[in-house]
């Protein structure tokens, strides 16, 4: 078989020193490859079934991902379709020649695999290679998905209930910033994505946010609104909150003010601080020599009278285009607390979490012109990066 693999070895080199790329035909190359792939399967199935990977008492998946340099995922893939191909020498020809891709093999090879042994015999090949001929993958896998549940409802209830084992979501922390990886089940992701679609729509002609800056911004909305609601759990009796450590001087970014932290130590923007200190719960510590001497009693920037007022006087978001509903919005005071401005029910604006962060970080400004607000960008120019390699000034 060497002497096989150093011609295979020997065309592919040939082809990519005397190939001009500019006429390579996309779709027949792909064809190439994806037999290959299909080949490669097959190799695997047999080294599996010779027992290769006992020899260095690994599992059959962990094998195949290090010999081949390939992920878990792709490796457990690869040997599905290799077990499954060899019971299916109409599929592995359809393969082989072109007439279907590899990821259409796999759902296939997928589809029978999940099966009960004894219903199998229902995955017909002919009828498959039609559907994969005339569907996306993506049709595909859903046309597999509801065959399988009226063939085998038992099997498929089963598969639910393994997916969901599998979920998990990781939350950590690196140079400031948090990174976010997860996985979830069919239902639970729907419902996360149903809500995050309906907080990421172009907020206004002032939004310049990107698709995956409005959806990061929605999940912070919902986690902001969860907690404004007071319905999560209470951990030592107090709601779930944001704590931020500050000074006056910190607060009103005066120059040398030590920064302002969260709650784990990490440094926080004073124009960040001062947009919490609009609607927060405000706590007086003393301290002498570093020690705490005395704490005083939490209270609200912001009366719940005040804000059942706000609520009786505004039913959205109060920026220009924008239909954020009341209860998504915090009040924020016209002129800042933290410069002075006083909370009085007249200086005061409902504004939702990205409106609000504009005008605090954003460097907007809210000016009262007789009985109207007008909300007024930027004088100098802003430099904002739209997408890798591309650059826009905004005013």
């Amino acid at each position: 078989m060497s002497g096989e693999l150093e011609k295979l070895e020997a065309a592919v080199r040939e082809f990519r020193h005397s190939a001009d790329f500019d006429f390579v035909d996309p779709k027949r190359l792909a064809a190439i490859v994806d037999g290959l792939q299909g080949d490669l399967c097959q190799v695997l199935n047999q080294a599996k079934k010779r027992g290769d990977h006992m020899l260095t008492r690994q599992t059959p998946c962990s094998w195949a991902a290090q010999t081949c340099g390939l992920t878990p995922n792709a490796a457990s893939d690869r040997l599905c379709v290799g077990k499954q191909l060899e019971a299916m020498p109409r599929v592995a020809e359809a393969l082989s020649t072109g007439e279907i891709g590899y990821q259409a093999t796999s759902v296939i090879c997928h589809f029978r695999e999940n099966l009960s042994e004894d219903l199998r015999e229902l995955c017909y090949e002919e009828q498959w290679i039609g559907h994969a001929k005339q569907l996306t993958v993506k049709n595909l896998h859903w046309l597999a998905e509801h065959v399988r549940y009226m063939l085998d409802p038992d099997s498929f209830d089963h598969g639910i209930e393994e997916d969901y084992e599998k979920r998990f979501l990781s939350i950590s922390e690196s140079s400031g910033m948090f990174h976010l990886s997860g996985v979830l089940d069919r239902e639970g992701g729907s419902a996360l994505k149903t809500a995050i679609e309906s907080l990421s729509k172009r907020i206004g002609t002032a939004d310049e946010r990107t698709p995956k800056q409005r959806r990061a911004d929605a999940l912070v909305e919902v986690a902001h609104h969860a907690m404004n609601q007071g319905t999560l759990p209470r951990r030592n009796g107090v709601r779930p909150h944001i704590t931020v450590h500050t000074t006056i001087e910190g607060l009103k970014r005066e120059l040398g003010a030590s920064a302002s932290e969260l709650q784990n130590g990490m440094p926080i923007s004073s124009k960040t601080v001062q947009r919490l200190a609009c609607d927060g719960a405000l706590s007086r510590v003393l301290k002498a020599d570093s020690v705490v001497v005395d704490v005083g009693r939490a209270t609200r920037a912001v009366s719940p009278a005040q804000w059942r007022g706000l609520k009786a006087r505004h039913r959205s978001c109060a920026a220009p285009g924008c239909d954020r509903p009341i209860n998504w919005t915090s009040p924020h005071h016209i002129e800042f607390w933290a410069h002075g401005g006083k909370t009085n029910l007249p200086d005061l604006l409902p504004l939702c979490y990205f409106h609000h962060r504009l005008v605090h970080e954003g460097g907007w400004h809210v000016v009262r012109v007789g009985d109207k607000v007008n909300f007024i960008p930027p004088e100098r120019p802003v430099l904002t990066r739209r997408r890798w390699g591309e650059e826009r000034w905004a005013a």
